[in-house]
């Protein structure tokens, strides 16, 4: 199997410890600067081959309607599969302990340098970084709603009226999350009877 083939179910492997689990989220927390969502389909799927695209986009959906940061959900539901709420809290300390330890220090050197131009532009250039990295990630999964049962052109269509809502009609995300979602929830019973 090439590189960033997408692993068979029965080649997937596991974290053999929580220690393990704890290092792996712990990795790819410090990897995604202003957005962790890329490098953990990279390392989840394609590096260590624990979850198959498919799997990490159920996960993903499943974290996505849950209250909290989409990835920290994520990781509680993949520690959990793996060694219960043991390792649901090591997945969790590995994606928060030394990513907040990091911020909390540089909180306290942006209060000294905030006003330099030099760290405002540097501060404006890593979000555009995040948000291609946020639109290389979503391309890269498109090829899961084949498998979708609404199928690719209706979720195309969603996702089209979703980017005009918010961004060109200016919607907020949370009326577009609750009026589409509950037509695509609609689509979906539907396709499925």
């Amino acid at each position: 199997m090439t590189t960033g083939a997408m692993p068979l179910a029965d080649e997937l492997g596991a974290p053999a410890t929580r220690r393990e689990l704890f290092i792996a989220f712990t990795s790819l927390a410090l990897q995604g600067f202003g957005g962790v969502l890329p490098v953990a389909q990279r390392v989840l799927v394609e590096r260590r081959r624990w979850l198959t695209k498919e799997q990490f986009v159920e996960m993903l959906s499943v974290s996505q309607v849950l209250p909290g940061p989409n990835i920290v959900n994520l990781a509680l539901m993949y520690g959990d599969r793996c060694f219960g709420l043991s390792g649901a809290f090591a997945a969790l300390a590995g994606m928060l302990l030394v990513p907040m330890l990091i911020v909390l220090a540089l909180t306290a050197l942006y209060g000294h340098f905030a006003q330099d131009p030099v760290v405002t532009g540097a501060l404006r250039g890593m979000g555009a970084v995040a948000s291609g990295l946020v639109i290389a990630t979503g391309l890269k999964l498109l090829t899961t709603l084949r498998r979708n049962a609404m199928g690719l052109p209706i979720c195309l269509a969603f996702g089209t009226v979703t980017v005009l809502a918010t961004a060109w009609l200016r919607v907020p995300l949370v009326w577009v999350i609750l009026g589409l979602g509950a037509v695509a929830i609609g689509v979906a019973w539907h396709r499925l009877k």
